[in-house]
């Protein structure tokens, strides 16, 4: 397992607290050292993300690199193309 301050952008994490415990996100931005937000294309949209903080959430090394990249370089990314992604992460139904 990586360490939290590893997560970035297209990182794949999970909500350890909270109403959404257990839910898959992809960090979509950085705001500080201790806060992310996340988007999962459905429940938190990319036009709007939530804000965790990382000692909320569980990183466990994935990354999904295609969606980094956009993100990275400004272009667009569609909530059913990042929902998509994380499907196969979801350990719990919508």
């Amino acid at each position: 397992m990586r360490k939290q301050n590893d997560i970035d952008i297209g990182s794949v994490v999970f909500s350890l607290k909270g109403r959404d415990t257990g839910v898959c996100y992809a960090v979509v931005g950085v705001r500080d050292g201790q806060t992310v937000w996340v988007s999962d294309g459905y429940r938190h949209k990319l036009s709007r993300p939530k804000l965790k903080n990382i000692k909320h959430l569980r990183f466990d090394g994935d990354v999904l690199t295609v969606i980094a990249e956009k993100l990275n370089t400004g272009k667009k990314v569609f909530d059913s193309e990042l929902n998509s992604a994380l499907r196969s992460y979801q350990t719990t139904s919508k």
